[in-house]
């Protein structure tokens, strides 16, 4: 936006065009700051995290209920620096959601969980994965590569029979796969979410090009 000084011969109107020019360049001065701001840990379309975002993420996984005064007050700095920081990773997709982690035993729940291996064929690994991320019953998908492609799952059933029936109907039919082998789960010792690594300089985000432009927040939380 350029004004035409040399246009407006009333003194009155040169005044009100002088202060609409000062303000417009103070408002392009603080988006470009503002934006240079928001792009000083983006590179190579990479967002990095530093020791700050790393202690956020500790204390949401240690419990997610903090609020932003409780976390900043656990790292001595302003409850809105946490509120810009959390938005920011939830944006990028660092932060994938708020969850309950649920004691299914103690919940009263008659349950038997299986982690099963299936045997693929390579061209149908990820579709095969695709498919039974559709399916409430099972919890976890991954595909792994050792000799052979695997599809590895967790899955709840309500007894075995349940749970032979779901292999046979759900997952033994799918495009793709070679063979099955079920491991049921006999008794939990440890579950839990994985640790941060150390070096924020290792934790990177992969963003959008919508990343930039605020995107819709994930969850509401308060101050």
């Amino acid at each position: 936006m350029t004004i035409n000084f040399e246009k407006s011969r009333n003194p009155k109107c040169f005044s009100t065009l002088f202060r609409q020019q000062t303000r417009y360049n103070h408002i392009n001065q603080y988006r470009n700051n503002s934006l240079e701001g928001r792009l000083l840990k983006i590179k190579n379309n990479n967002l990095t995290l530093d020791s700050t975002d790393i202690k956020i993420l500790e204390l949401l996984q240690e419990d997610a209920r903090k609020t932003y005064t409780d976390i900043g007050r656990r790292l001595g700095i302003a409850h809105s620096t946490v509120y810009d920081r959390i938005k920011r990773m939830e944006q990028h997709g660092i932060i994938k959601k708020y969850t309950t982690l649920v004691d299914l035993e103690k919940a009263g729940a008659r349950t038997i969980t299986a982690i099963m291996i299936i045997y693929t064929d390579p061209k149908e690994s990820e579709n095969i994965a695709e498919k039974l991320c559709s399916i409430p019953q099972i919890l976890e998908v991954y595909t792994s590569l050792s000799e052979e492609i695997q599809v590895i799952a967790k899955v709840v059933a309500e007894s075995q029979e349940s749970l032979h029936e779901f292999i046979a109907t759900k997952v033994a039919p799918l495009p793709g796969v070679l063979r099955i082998r079920t491991s049921i789960v006999t008794k939990k010792f440890k579950e839990t979410q994985p640790l941060i690594v150390n070096d924020p300089k290792k934790v990177t985000s992969k963003i959008t090009e919508n990343s930039l432009d605020g995107g819709k927040d994930r969850s509401e939380r308060h101050n």
